[in-house]
């Protein structure tokens, strides 16, 4: 080892960049406080669920167009940072104009320029902490994990807040206050360099070209429907089977801190198995799990259905991530993750919401979920005969060489 790499490696080890970054994603998914109680809080405004469904997805669906340009941008500039301030500036703007909506359209404006901007932080945070933990020999779900964490802190802290003192029309307090923390880390986060050539749009084409990474999209896409789904209208369908707005809090708190275990140590693991044999298999859970939903009627057993996110969301999302960043070029990593996003958060989600609102309007909660596990069910066999074919395929290669 040179000097100059010895001297790297002991900043490596003495810096507090992985800190810095457990705290922001603690506190970046707290402020997502307002996804399980903002369609509490449009209800009680008089929406219908089918309105309340297309305000909740028309920003996830216009940030699918520009989802990839900011990581492009990151990419490009070779910043996280100073993008991830703005997005996050303009956010807590959005949500001024938000909270201070009467109309429809005027809400419908500022909730789809909250999510325009809030999401794509997303991905480019994810970005940056896969870079500074493959720099430092660390895991990414062992940082990630501290999102759920927080998730689940500020769910049930709002929750009860919400519950027994400030109530649902107050909502704005709880999440302009989660807001302050990421705020000041920021200024404390650096940019991690890429490994690689410079982003290029001439860049660009390994994944344009990438047809294996582009059907990863495509099944994503398929399994992503129903999850987002029910984040939108899971909060009704309990409300609507008797759960008060504290339980709302406490279901979603209970689903973020099932999935820490399986952030923490299932990245550890993923080098043993074929990624798409676990989605696969993740996909059938999710089936048997969106079926139970569609049979429960008691407040309380919705609840704990809300535990399975240990074995479906949290095993899904990592695994999606694991495989975005094996399969791309280092210098595409933001790009990448911007573009799994915008399948997720964006297609997928202006189709759950949108066929979710749908069913609950003219069939009822329970039809939501008996599609739900349907989707799963053929996303399982789709996920599964990819890998059949993936390993004839490597198998026939093997056979040519010999």
């Amino acid at each position: 080892m040179t000097q100059k790499e010895a001297l790297l490696d002991m900043s490596l080890k003495t810096d507090t960049q992985l800190t810095t970054l457990r705290g922001l994603q603690f506190w970046l998914y707290a402020t997502n406080v307002l996804s399980p109680f903002l369609p509490v809080y449009f209800q009680t405004k008089g929406y219908s669920s089918g309105q309340i469904g297309f305000m909740m997805m028309l920003g996830p669906l216009l940030a699918v167009f520009f989802q990839p340009v900011w990581g492009y941008l990151s990419d490009r500039l070779g910043t996280v940072k100073k993008i991830v301030f703005l997005l996050w500036s303009l956010s807590i703007l959005s949500s001024i104009g938000l909270f201070a909506a009467n109309g429809y359209g005027t809400t419908l404006v500022f909730v789809t320029l909250l999510y325009f901007f809030w999401l794509p932080s997303l991905p480019l945070m994810d970005s940056i902490t896969i870079r500074a933990t493959e720099r430092r020999g660390k895991s990414f779900g062992s940082v990630r994990v501290f999102g759920s964490i927080g998730y689940t802190v500020v769910l049930i802290v709002g929750g009860i807040l919400l519950g027994k003192w400030l109530g649902i029309s107050n909502l704005s307090f709880i999440f302009w206050a989660a807001w302050v923390v990421p705020l000041v880390l920021l200024f404390k986060l650096r940019d991690e360099p890429a490994s690689g050539e410079r982003m290029s749009l001439q860049s660009l084409k390994p994944i344009l070209k990438n047809k294996s990474f582009l059907w990863f999209l495509l099944l994503v896409f398929i399994i992503s429907v129903p999850h987002r789904m029910h984040d939108v209208m899971f909060s009704l369908y309990l409300t609507e089977a008797g759960g008060s707005d504290s339980l709302v809090g406490w279901s979603w708190a209970l689903a973020a801190a099932a999935e820490i275990p399986a952030f923490a140590l299932l990245s550890r693991y993923l080098h043993r198995v074929r990624e798409f044999n676990l989605i696969g298999l993740v996909c059938l859970l999710y089936a048997v799990r969106w079926l139970a939903y569609a049979i429960a009627k008691d407040p309380w057993i919705l609840f704990a259905l809300q535990a399975g996110a240990a074995v479906t969301f949290a095993v899904f999302w990592i695994t999606v991530v694991h495989y975005t960043v094996n399969i791309l070029p280092k210098q595409l990593t933001s790009t990448g993750q911007s573009l799994l996003a915008m399948v997720f958060l964006g297609f997928a989600g202006i189709s759950g919401g949108s066929i979710g609102g749908w069913l609950e309007d003219r069939y009822g909660g329970s039809s939501m979920y008996v599609f739900a596990s349907v989707v799963s069910l053929i996303a399982a066999i789709v996920f599964f005969g990819s890998e059949t074919v993936a390993r004839r395929r490597r198998e026939a290669a093997l056979l040519k060489q010999q």
